[in-house]
């Protein structure tokens, strides 16, 4: 069920949702995210998800691996929102999520009624536009818009279509 968006409602603001992976795309979804957001002036959200497949198998050393990605994660998280504050000139938002990566974003989608728009950059591979974005962008169920933005865009280029 698609839950209403409260972005345009009096006291709320508009939410760019981007999901920091680690990948070397995820900084053009960034780049895009916080550019909008502060030309329109919403808000910045970035999502980390621990993959909990990863520690699962270890059942002795599973609490230090969780910790040690959880760690990684906001250590991730923090590098990418101290760039958009020194670069930008806005506060992020940060959430650290453990799970599947599309649920994960389903289910923060639907509790954060302020994001309107989940911002995803396609990969710069043959394969095509990456994973994630195969596994969001075709869904008939997804609540909001997703923008794809191409991998080989500059910050030039972003800064005029913001």
């Amino acid at each position: 069920m698609v839950s209403k968006r409260l972005s345009r409602e009096a006291g709320h603001r508009r939410k760019f949702l981007a999901v920091i992976d680690e990948t070397p795309e995820c900084e053009r979804a960034v780049a895009y995210a916080s550019r909008r957001a502060k030309t329109t002036g919403g808000v910045l959200l970035l999502l980390f998800v621990i993959d909990s497949a990863d520690f699962q198998a270890f059942l002795g050393v599973e609490q230090i691996m969780r910790a040690e990605a959880e760690e990684r994660a906001n250590s991730t998280l923090s590098k990418f929102a101290a760039s958009v504050r020194e670069t930008i000139g806005i506060e992020s938002e940060l959430v650290v999520r453990e799970g599947v990566t599309s649920e994960q974003i389903q289910k923060l989608i639907e509790e954060d009624q302020d994001i309107a728009i989940l911002v995803l950059a396609a990969g710069s591979g043959k394969e095509g536009p990456g994973p994630l974005v195969q596994s969001l962008a075709g869904r008939e169920s997804f609540s909001i818009p997703v923008t794809v933005v191409p991998y080989n865009l500059s910050d030039e280029d972003i800064d005029a279509i913001t």
